[in-house]
């Protein structure tokens, strides 16, 4: 009984609301079904870091990039920051400078596929209260209409234009309050994401670099013992 009660309620109320409730009944269904589909995306492609930076760095501290790699590989379908980590171990053999513009590069595209729709979120929390206040002078506008034709003037006369009015608003308000808190709340969690990863990508550069700078230490060194080794032969053998 509640139930059938509340649904013809609102039924009413948007019939007393007039011609722009119907945009503002698009206006509601986008949002609703932006902010869900973002919630869901951002859900399922978690944007934790720190395991995966714990993990990249054991792997290279072993000088094992191909264990990286693979276990990046793994992660790629589940996590989002892997594609910006794989991009940068990928490009190990490159400059620093090279590195890290490829893992700027990769990380701007994930980051816009995670603010994908925001802007239509902007847009909703814009146009829903300008809509409702649109309303609400076509709602007064009735009203005084109302008031010019009538011999009378009472509460009745002007009711139906100033409930209109108020509908038409408080509809507008609210689909604005709902767009503009879900767009602050996913542009936290993706400006977090972002500074994670400057943070992560910047740790992962430095241990690569010290990585190949032992690499190369290593090499030297026994570049260097060969050559002491072939010099002493000759002269062992002439003595």
């Amino acid at each position: 009984m509640n139930t059938e009660q509340t649904a013809f309620s609102l039924l009413e109320l948007f019939r007393m609301g007039g011609i722009f409730m119907w945009p503002l009944l698009f206006f509601s269904v986008a949002t609703v079904a932006i902010a869900l589909e973002r919630a869901i995306f951002i859900f399922r492609h978690n944007l934790r870091l720190n395991d995966m930076k714990a993990r990249v760095e054991f792997h290279i501290r072993r000088r094992d990039i191909t264990g990286a790699q693979q276990y990046l590989q793994t992660m790629l379908r589940r996590r989002m920051g892997a594609g910006i980590l794989l991009a940068l171990v990928n490009r190990y053999r490159l400059s620093e400078n090279r590195i890290e513009k490829a893992a700027e590069a990769e990380a701007l595209s994930r980051i816009n596929s995670l603010e994908s729709g925001f802007n239509f979120l902007t847009a909703l929390g814009s146009l829903s209260p300008l809509t409702g206040f649109l309303g609400t002078v076509s709602g007064m506008i009735g009203a005084f209409k109302s008031i010019a034709e009538a011999t009378e003037v009472n509460a009745q006369i002007v009711a139906n234009g100033i409930y209109e009015a108020l509908i038409t608003t408080v509809f507008g308000l609210i689909i604005a309050i709902i767009a503009m808190t879900s767009h602050s709340l996913f542009t936290h969690i993706v400006d977090k994401f972002a500074s994670e990863v400057e943070i992560t990508c910047t740790d992962l550069i430095t241990e690569l670099a010290v990585a190949s700078s032992s690499a190369r230490s290593a090499i030297e060194d026994k570049t260097e013992f060969a050559g002491e080794t072939l010099t002493s032969a000759p002269a062992a053998a002439q003595s």
